[in-house]
């Protein structure tokens, strides 16, 4: 089957931001102007496209990222709409990972936000394009140029607007294009589809002037034509500009700033054109590199094109009710079509496409194949996972995986009654397939099934999903605090590990140092054993019984993280020495060493924006220092103030309730994983003796 459009034509965008930024807002105006859908649906009404969960419709938020598909100028847009809150931040890694340009959305009044930051540093770890759309500038406070030098200033972007808003606040009326250098208004009886061109008012020319000058020094400087021109003072043609931003965009070099108001119907379709004009097609970007497999560092290189071998990505796991497990896949080389048998290479097994699938939210079109560009769903996969890499047998590629963050909070669950106790661990399976950053495990103390999630809201979304979806009533415990154990010095330690109970016996004898690693190491490894004295083929036991202690750290029974372990010698014996032996004699090792270096419980500290009227500001600063908190930053934003502060996660629960009352209802946070610390000894003590008191 030909290709519908040509590769060049094709954009992978996503849309993300901060929560409350208008994300889903900013998607169900492009598929209205793009005519996917034919009547605006609201955030607030819970008509929103894109928001199809339960959960997203009654709280008014997105909690998964969805894909869809639409046509602007000859244009294919497969666009994924991201969630804005921390607590679901794995759907924006995994969706950054296979886009090749995104909308970063910023709200005219707040600026660059602390999610803001997060989703732009994902998209810089993948080199992903960006425009930015400042969006509300019907608000109040509305500030563009604010907002333009907030993105400089906290991003470190060269932001470079495209446009100047006409009006602001509730005088907004459309935008200045400072390449065409025109004015254009959106009528608002049209729901802003009709646009008037006008001339640029004159209070603004002056300013549209300088904004243009700058924008051509911009294009003028990846172009030695364009700039001899400039410098003889010679008008660039508008195509020339053009093709000359788009170069710096592609290169990261320039981030174009456009502006609007989404629920006014403003500045979307200028949007539109700067997607099509600024942001790569697949063929624009580099191609993918990857490797034979991990045993065997051959690089390998996969070029966007129909006819290279199969490269495609898997990267969103979803339950379906009516075809099972859906596969989300971006294809960046060759074409995956329906009946396929294909290489699963992270687990070397081989698979069959059953149907493919393109996706609009929960709705599916069945299509035959999909090209390399292409972003879809394939069923028929039952044992491939986010991050696994689809290939042709005949030419296997394990391409670059997406790294999650660790769980930081988690809850006890059981079973409401006894015929729920199977439903629940299967129920629990699914979810975590499909969710990277939600886990599951069994304490072997306790006996009780623990999930672990990024954070209360995470947590709640979970369950409210088992009882409604999967139909399984659960009980909950209260939350738990993900915590850690690390060493506070450095240790020697001998430790021989001697035992005969007939026949042969175990001997193992190590020497070992125990040291501080950096803040997120977790284990660095080595040995300098030299002649013999330990076999090399024992010394990865070792490794291994330092790993089987390190689960479970002496302190309080926490897992334990950044240590670094140094073997430095010892002994074996010609018959009873084993890789049991050593192992064995690793872990008694470790536990040694730790117990005389000293041990430290860390604790998860987050990064935790609060804001409210100005007048509450006091309150808000008291409520945070009087949770362990460190105050980082205080500001205003319009007519509240903000304050950043370091808080330990312990000390946050319920605090949404709690901000709520402190200013009448008015105040709101958000909070992000920042860090671990180490607990003060007094507060240790207690949790390790809380936590000896529940083992036994």
């Amino acid at each position: 089957m030909a290709r519908s459009i040509d590769i060049g034509r094709v954009r992978n965008i996503g849309i993300m931001a901060h929560i409350d930024a208008g994300k889903t807002t900013v998607t169900e105006r492009i598929l209205f102007y793009t005519g996917k859908k034919h009547k605006l649906g609201e955030v607030h009404d819970g008509e929103a496209t894109m928001d199809w969960m339960v959960q997203e419709k009654e709280r008014g938020i997105t909690i998964t990222s969805a894909a869809t598909s639409t046509y602007w100028k000859g244009h294919r847009i497969n666009i994924i709409d991201t969630p804005g809150h921390v607590d679901f931040t794995a759907e924006v890694e995994r969706s950054v990972r296979i886009l090749d340009g995104a909308i970063t959305l910023f709200c005219a009044v707040g600026g660059v936000q602390p999610q803001t930051e997060t989703v732009w540093n994902q998209a810089g770890r993948y080199h992903v394009p960006r425009i930015a759309f400042v969006n509300k500038m019907d608000r109040p406070g509305a500030d563009f140029a604010g907002v333009v030098n907030d993105i400089r200033k906290n991003l470190g972007a060269n932001a470079v607007p495209f446009v100047l808003p006409l009006g602001a606040e509730d005088g907004f009326r459309g935008v200045v294009d400072l390449v065409k250098m025109k004015a254009f208004v959106h009528e608002d009886g049209s729901l802003g589809a009709t646009i008037v061109e006008e001339e640029i008012p004159r209070e603004l020319k002056d300013d549209a002037r300088r904004a243009r000058e700058s924008l051509i020094e911009q294009a003028c400087e990846s172009d030695s034509g364009l700039m001899e021109k400039f410098v003889e003072g010679k008008e660039p043609s508008e195509p020339e500009i053009m093709a000359a931003l788009r170069r710096a965009v592609i290169e990261e070099r320039i981030v174009p700033v456009l502006c609007g108001a989404a629920l006014r119907n403003k500045g979307i379709q200028e949007l539109l054109d700067a997607v099509v004009e600024l942001l790569p097609s697949p063929a624009d970007l580099p191609p993918q590199i990857g490797t034979r497999d991990r045993q065997v560092e051959e690089i390998l290189i996969r070029h966007p094109k129909d006819d290279a071998p199969l490269a495609a990505l898997a990267f969103k796991v979803q339950t379906d009710p009516h075809v099972g497990k859906l596969i989300y896949i971006r294809v960046y080389s060759g074409v995956l079509k329906a009946g396929d048998t294909v290489l699963n290479v992270n687990r070397d097994l081989k698979q069959r496409i059953g149907h493919l699938f393109e996706m609009h939210a929960n709705h599916r079109k069945p299509v035959e194949e999909l090209c390399a560009g292409d972003v879809g769903a394939a069923v028929g996969l039952s044992e491939t996972f986010t991050g696994d890499t689809i290939s042709s047998p005949e030419h296997p590629i394990e391409l670059q995986p997406m790294e999650f963050p660790a769980c930081v909070i988690g809850m006890s669950v059981a079973p409401a009654n006894r015929a729920d106790r199977d439903r629940l661990s299967e129920s629990l399976t699914r979810l975590a397939e499909e969710d990277p950053t939600f886990s599951v495990r069994a304490d072997p103390e306790t006996g009780e099934r623990v999930i672990s999630g990024m954070g209360e809201l995470h947590l709640e979304i979970i369950l409210d999903r088992l009882r409604r979806e999967f139909r399984v009533e659960v009980l909950a415990g209260p939350p738990q605090v993900a915590y850690r154990e690390t060493i506070a010095g450095t240790a020697e330690h001998e430790q021989k590990h001697v035992k005969q109970t007939g026949g042969r016996g175990q001997y193992a004898h190590a020497i070992i140092t125990v040291e501080p690693g950096l803040p997120g190491s977790g284990l660095e490894f080595e040995s300098v054993v030299v002649g013999g004295r330990i076999p090399k083929q024992f010394i990865p036991a070792i490794k291994r019984g330092v790993v089987d202690a390190m689960a479970e750290g002496p302190y309080a029974g926490f897992p334990m993280v950044d240590v670094k372990v140094t073997v430095l010698d010892g002994s074996f014996h010609d018959v009873d020495s084993s890789d049991y032996a050593f192992r064995t004699c690793g872990s008694m090792a470790f536990r040694g060493a730790c117990i005389k270096a000293g041990l430290n419980l860390l604790e998860p500290i987050m990064s935790v924006e609060a804001s409210g009227p100005e007048d509450h500001a006091g309150a808000i600063t008291a409520s945070l220092c009087g949770k362990r908190g460190k105050i980082q930053q205080m500001g205003a934003r319009g007519n509240r103030c903000v304050i950043r502060a370091n808080v330990p996660l312990a000390e946050m629960h319920n605090y949404a309730s709690e901000i709520r009352s402190l200013t009448r209802g008015r105040g709101e946070f958000t909070m992000q994983f920042e860090h671990y610390a180490a607990v003060p000894f007094s507060i240790a003590e207690g949790i390790a003796e809380d936590r000896r008191r529940k083992k036994s």
